[in-house]
């Protein structure tokens, strides 16, 4: 990857993410369902931008989406890139580039984990 392909995607979806956006989620299997709560959501698959890679893991629907969360301005990821999927890391860390092209600062990654202690549960947050 060169710089002219994370530029590429980025010019893409300037356009659509409003000005003073400084918050992006990556969504992990765990918390796909918080995109619907995202509201004036502008859902834009990944095949439509230009050099992004595609998620083919299970549970990852591919979209990243721009909108409200709670008021505040955020683009969301539903799903990512896997190394494990067979993309190398350049692709894996794609987005984390672009977003920062776009002027993100901050980037919050979530993922399911599993746990052997019984009181975790689907959804709890972990530092």
């Amino acid at each position: 990857m060169n710089l002219q392909d994370y530029q590429a995607a980025a010019d893409y979806l300037r356009p659509l993410v409003p000005e003073g956006t400084k918050v992006a989620i990556t969504l992990g299997s765990g918390l796909g369902k918080l995109a619907d709560r995202i509201e004036n959501a502008k859902v834009i698959p990944y095949k439509d931008i230009p050099n992004f890679p595609v998620s083919t893991a299970v549970g990852h629907k591919g979209n990243l989406i721009i909108g409200t969360l709670d008021g505040a301005p955020v683009i969301a990821m539903q799903g990512r890139f896997h190394y494990y999927e067979g993309y190398p890391m350049d692709k894996v860390t794609f987005h984390v580039r672009v977003f920062h092209l776009l002027g993100i600062e901050y980037l919050f990654v979530s993922n399911a984990a599993g746990g052997l202690n019984t009181s975790f549960h689907v959804g709890d947050l972990m530092v």
